[in-house]
């Protein structure tokens, strides 16, 4: 056993708050599982092996396991490579008195049995989806969340929970983002295909300033990089995430023409949606934004629903790369649910709001209309969100 143990102080948080603990690893190890505890303040917990990342739990967990084939949700199984291994630990919260600290590492020549897993069977019956949508030749509208969590970071659902949640919700889509991890990827497909859902790969990039969404297959993100730098290349999509959520906000410091267009401007803290700063923060962050939604769910037990905001694609097919194609090209709406209430849609250069009667259009000019009718089409007012109020100024639908 390989133990390590200490005081992080304040001064250690504020010097640098990423560390890493080095330890070797000798060739015919089979599994290593590591142990961290600490006394006050808060400390997250991840891995990293000679040939890059192996895992995240930030602080849902304070051990794992790591072997040939099986991982603690989070982390990747695969041979544990010889050398240099490090323990990762973020020192999130540090009090002025210190924390004190422990971590053990323990490998093994022989792999523990892997913790069994019991997961209900995926619910399949779906309600109706909503009709009468504008749809150009050979594309669909899709209903979906963009932010949901599972237990390989901090949410207390399998992916099969999920997906079957998701389902039960009425979402044609679901974007599974765990923090600073890509451990859940290798289920989506095969739960996507039992449970009848699109089940899209994402991650949360998670720090102390910010978080973003990452869409798509494209590999881990280093959070620990400046966030100018997270952009996920061709194929992905980068969304910042609930702008103004309390220690949550977006406070990174990116030059503006490293801004990503797409930001999760509907989140499920904007419960008060006359309270305007959101799209005022939008508005300073570039004038091109894509407006995203999505729950950030972690558990049933929660205040949050799964699919409350609703994020609608207009896509090609229901496959998760034609999912991100829409989203990059900004053919998105956001409704406060999958069913029912009015909905604003733009095809090419014209809007259509649907079940709207008495609401007020708003372009991303400032100009106003009203709308009078349940199937109104208009032209669309210029580059940027457009949004649909009440009379007394409650945003109820936004669209790309």
């Amino acid at each position: 056993m390989i133990r390590f143990e200490g005081v992080w102080t304040l001064e250690d948080r504020l010097d640098q708050i990423m560390r890493e603990l080095a330890f070797e690893v000798p060739p015919g190890t089979a599994a290593l599982t590591v142990r961290l505890s600490f006394v006050g303040g808060v400390i997250d917990l991840g891995c990293g092996g000679p040939d890059g990342f192996r895992g995240w739990s930030g602080g849902a967990r304070d051990t794992y396991t790591i072997a040939a084939d099986w991982a603690t949700p989070g982390y990747l199984p695969g041979e544990l490579e010889p050398g240099e291994w490090h323990v990762w630990l973020r020192l999130h919260r540090i009090p002025p008195d210190g924390t004190p600290y422990e971590v053990t590492v323990t490998l093994r020549d022989r792999a523990p049995e892997r913790p069994e897993t019991l997961t209900p069977p995926v619910v399949t019956d779906r309600p109706a989806r909503r009709d009468g949508l504008p749809e150009p030749s050979g594309m669909r509208w899709f209903a979906g969340d963009l932010h949901a969590h599972t237990v390989h970071s901090d949410g207390t659902l399998t992916v099969p929970e999920l997906a079957g949640l998701a389902v039960k919700q009425g979402l044609d889509f679901l974007a599974v983002t765990d923090h600073n991890t890509v451990s859940h990827h290798p289920e989506l497909p095969g739960v996507s295909k039992h449970a009848g859902i699109v089940l899209v790969p994402g991650q949360e990039v998670t720090t102390d300033y910010g978080h973003a969404n990452v869409f798509g297959d494209v590999g881990w993100v280093d959070f620990r990089r400046p966030a100018a730098e997270w952009d996920p290349g061709d194929g992905g999509v980068l969304s910042i995430n609930h702008p103004l959520s309390g220690d949550c906000a977006w406070r990174h410091d990116v030059p503006p023409d490293a801004r990503a267009r797409h930001v999760e401007l509907w989140h499920s803290s904007w419960w008060d949606r006359t309270w305007g700063a959101p799209l005022a923060w939008a508005a300073l962050w570039r004038d091109d934004t894509v407006a995203l939604g999505g729950s950030d769910f972690h558990d049933p037990s929660q205040h949050k629903t799964l699919g409350e905001p609703t994020t609608w694609v207009l896509a090609e097919d229901d496959s998760p790369d034609a999912v991100v194609a829409a989203i990059a090209a900004g053919r998105t709406a956001v409704t406060p649910g999958p069913r029912g209430g009015p909905i604003l849609l733009r095809v090419g250069d014209e809007l259509h709001a649907l079940d709207a009667d008495g609401t007020v259009l708003c372009g991303p000019d400032g100009r106003r209309a009203a709308v009078r009718g349940d199937r109104v089409t208009l032209p669309a007012l210029g580059t940027g969100t457009h949004r649909l109020e009440t009379d007394r100024n409650e945003v109820i639908a936004l669209c790309g």
